[in-house]
């Protein structure tokens, strides 16, 4: 039995030490330098979130296109009291917070009291087509990671900002 754990755990170190992983002399290799991607917060390009969400919101992109059907990695920075109205979206939503407070709730009805506070370093992850909605306290910056194409819908049309119908 000894033996058979010795082979294992040899085998496991041989796949690991393999060159279709890494070169000789342990750097990644062409493929996977490839699909890394990092740069630091300074560098990031802020610009005004897309018209459908309510004005006020800055967002940046860190990966990938929010308009193609890939992965991608946008950070939406909103100012204190910002709300987003109940909405969906066509993909499952992961959203991290980086600073400041998020609150969200779910359900097609804003109630500010159904709200979950989330701070830095929290993580929620939002169901394809779950109703939710959200509003920050202070300064709050978020990382959004999805599938493509970015979309929202929200529940109440009328609560679709001017800008975006």
């Amino acid at each position: 039995m000894r033996a058979t754990a010795m082979f294992v755990a040899a085998l496991i170190v041989a796949a690991a030490c393999s060159k279709d992983s890494t070169t000789s002399n342990g750097e990644i290799s062409a493929p996977a330098a490839a699909s890394a991607s990092r740069g630091p917060e300074r560098d990031l390009q802020w610009g005004p979130a897309p018209a459908i969400f309510p004005p006020g919101a800055e967002m940046a992109v860190l990966q990938g296109d929010p308009g193609k059907t890939e992965e991608f990695t946008v950070r939406l920075r909103m100012p204190s009291g910002y709300k987003i109205p109940p909405h969906t979206h066509p993909t499952t939503e992961n959203v991290t917070v980086i600073t400041g407070t998020f609150l969200a709730g779910m359900g097609p009805q804003f109630n500010e009291a159904l709200t979950e506070s989330y701070g830095q370093g929290d993580f929620v992850s939002v169901p394809q087509n779950h109703a939710h909605f959200a509003m920050t306290r202070g300064q709050t910056i978020v990382q959004v990671h999805a599938i493509g194409p970015f979309a929202l819908t929200y529940v109440n049309p009328a609560d679709t900002p001017a800008a975006a119908r």
